[in-house]
């Protein structure tokens, strides 16, 4: 684990570990890892110019008349990979994407989450997020086989898993990742590692790093990890519930005593923003055709726009785990799920919630009965609605979404809702398993 900050520290530890290769490490604007390695002879001249790539070769950067562009590997992202041999060592760093002139690409996620965090920063705020990553092991990619039969907080002999997440963990702390949680999920074969929560872009760099770690172990052990949203039919998905708050210095401001809800105005007000927006930011937090399968009543998924403390069927809760203490004092974002692209997320989310205090959007009352045992009537009295119910449903939603082309800028939003609708396209015009069984026996 390192904490370095400098080009000089990664040169000197480069070179004290002998290390053999340097990944550089990036995104595309679906959130798909990209990596490619340089020797340590050309690290030095890396960290200072950057290293060149084919921007058009990657989804939803630039057109191939304008494909230069420049990997500039960010210090302080330094660390050895402890999967890779120990005696001739590999380390990644993650990339901020720049144009040849060294200016920003603003096709870059992480340039895009970035320039959000700067909006808050400059009034003195950190952005703060711990989200909550689900996921199954199965025997291979081909087929959704279950390693067991485990459910919610299962132990040996039930959970077979428990040396993966074990090897996972320490892997991820090697890392310099803090864990807060590690359990069996409520599905056969279904997983959580929690992080412990942190600034926002360093939280995406580590949900990205927490992605590759999982996959990359369970590989090492001859089985297949995916945060694929809901892989099996009539079992929960795998959600990726993000929990926020918003400090300034070491004061909570999502935190008042007074209230009794031991919310600030700031807080309400946020959760407000969150509510309010998030039929338009559903398509960047559940960004798959495959997203819509997990976002069905009935499995835990939240698909009802309310909030609540205690009930978990509200799309956003506030936990009572330590009612009255201030730093725990946060909001829990329950829709999302972990396939999506942390940058963008985070991002979209932080503009709603501040959108919300912002322009003082006020909080309805919580609701803490089951949502999913009312009926159409009862939730439209209460004044509840529904997210969108499908990729299409989303894009409608988020192609009319100024807050949401504001925040990711022409280019991403663009060439995000371009993909996506290619995307719905090639689904619509699939003839499905389901079709074949259903209808050509009766049709």
């Amino acid at each position: 684990m390192y904490a370095l900050k400098t080009k000089k520290d990664v040169l000197k530890v480069v070179k004290e570990k002998n290390v053999s290769f340097i990944q550089f490490w990036f995104t595309d604007v679906l959130g798909v890892q990209k990596i490619f390695s340089i020797t340590p002879d050309e690290l030095e001249e890396g960290m200072e110019e950057g290293m060149g790539f084919d921007g058009s070769s990657i989804a939803g950067f630039c057109r191939i008349e304008e494909s230069d562009m420049i990997a500039m590997p960010d210090p302080a992202t330094f660390q050895v990979i402890p999967w890779r041999p120990s005696d001739r060592p590999v380390a990644r760093m993650i990339c901020d994407i720049q144009n040849p002139d060294g200016t920003p690409y603003e096709g870059d996620p992480r340039y895009v989450l970035k320039r959000t965090l700067k909006k808050i920063n400059d009034q003195g705020y950190t952005f703060y997020v711990g989200p909550e990553l689900e996921f199954f092991y199965f025997a291979s990619d081909k087929a959704p086989e279950f390693l067991d039969m485990g459910g919610y907080f299962d132990g040996l002999p039930v959970d077979r898993a428990t040396d993966l997440r074990r090897q996972t963990i320490f892997a991820l702390q090697d890392m310099g990742i803090r864990v807060e949680y590690s359990h069996h999920e409520v599905a056969p074969s279904q997983h959580e590692i929690d992080l412990r929560y942190n600034d926002a872009l360093r939280m995406a760099d580590d949900v990205m790093t927490y992605r590759t770690t999982v996959k990359e172990i369970a590989r090492q052990n001859g089985v297949y990890a995916t945060f694929m949203p809901k892989p099996v039919f009539g079992q929960n998905g795998s959600g990726m519930h993000v929990h926020q708050s918003i400090f300034k210095g070491s004061k909570n401001c999502f935190f008042d005593g007074r209230d009794k809800y031991n919310l600030s105005k700031m807080a309400k007000h946020y959760i407000a923003g969150i509510m309010t927006h998030a039929p338009e930011i559903t398509a960047i937090c559940n960004q798959w055709i495959n997203s819509y399968k997990r976002l069905v009543p009935g499995y835990e998924a939240p698909v009802y726009v309310s909030w609540a403390r205690r009930n978990r069927s509200a799309m956003v809760r506030v936990p009572m785990y330590k009612p009255g203490k201030e730093k725990a004092t946060r909001m829990e974002y329950r829709s999302p799920d972990p396939a999506c692209n942390p940058y963008l997320a985070f991002a979209v989310m932080l503009a709603a919630g501040m959108r919300g205090v912002e322009k003082a959007y006020p909080l309805p009352e919580p609701i803490e009965e089951d949502i999913f045992e009312m009926d159409e009537k009862a939730r439209a009295k209460a004044g509840i609605t529904s997210l969108p119910g499908s990729l299409y449903e989303a894009l409608v939603a988020v192609q009319g979404s100024k807050l949401v082309r504001d925040t990711l800028g022409d280019h991403v939003f663009d060439k995000f809702v371009e993909n996506k609708k290619v995307e719905w396209d090639r689904f619509r015009i699939h003839v499905s398993q389901f079709e074949i069984d259903r209808y050509l026996p009766m049709l």
